[in-house]
């Protein structure tokens, strides 16, 4: 890296929303981490990340992994430790899936839904999901690396898909 900007290096994903009204299926949303090198920047992610797994190298963990929503403050949390990733990763895009066990829900049936991306005590972005309320699922931000290091760019994209063909859309182009 070069001068005074030293980029984006390790950084956490935490999301939050509250738990379904008794009596209904709870609300399962899950973070979702999707990694692509030089050559297929767009397609079939090198590595995905969810509940229940982690990056080989360690370098992207999901800490906590919530089913319901309840407790307090942040549900999920994922980090990202992009300044360790090897040089072949060029991208990652970051996305929260629906669980749809219950039932097709929608983002904007779920209450108080919030994800943040910070860096230290820095928050580099937020996002309620007002703009996917009728998707079951949307990325959030994608991480690039040039010669000068990783940059965040928003990547806001709703989808409507299951969390597991959301792992394979999550990359795509935009149309």
């Amino acid at each position: 890296m070069s001068g005074l900007n030293k980029g984006v290096g390790k950084v956490e994903v935490a999301l939050k929303w509250d738990p379904a009204p008794t009596g209904e299926p709870a609300h399962d949303l899950d973070i979702v981490a999707a990694v692509f090198t030089a050559d297929d920047l767009h397609g079939t992610p090198a590595q995905l990340v969810h509940f229940g797994s982690r990056s080989p190298d360690g370098t992207i963990t999901l800490h906590r992994d919530s089913r319901t929503g309840q407790g307090f403050g942040y549900d999920e949390v994922m980090t990202l430790e992009l300044d360790r990733l090897a040089e072949r990763y060029v991208r990652v895009v970051v996305g929260v899936a629906i669980q749809q066990g219950g039932g097709r829900v929608v983002f904007g049936r779920i209450p108080q839904t919030s994800v943040r991306v910070s860096q230290g005590y820095t928050e580099l972005l937020t996002d309620d999901f007002t703009d996917a309320a009728d998707a079951t699922a949307a990325t959030v931000v994608e991480f690039v690396r040039d010669a000068s290091g990783w940059t965040l760019r928003p990547l806001r994209r709703a989808f409507d898909a299951d969390p597991a063909t959301f792992g394979a859309l999550m990359g795509s182009p935009a149309a």
